[in-house]
């Protein structure tokens, strides 16, 4: 998994009845474009993130 500032997180629900989060990245801390991620939820709640099977990284086209 790599990613860039401004690509979104998308981490894939495993519940019935729970929405899946799309979350902005931050922060890259890992080398190059590896996790841990610094995200930025919808909410504004902000979290270091290290995704798991379920989330992919989606660019943003930049």
């Amino acid at each position: 998994m790599q990613a860039t500032v401004g690509d979104h997180l998308h981490v894939h629900s495993n519940s019935v009845g729970t929405s899946d989060r799309i979350a902005e990245i931050l922060e890259v801390r890992g080398t190059d474009g590896q996790p841990p991620y610094l995200v930025r939820f919808p909410d504004g709640h902000e979290s270091l993130v290290f995704p798991g099977p379920d989330s992919v990284v989606e660019p943003t086209g930049r």
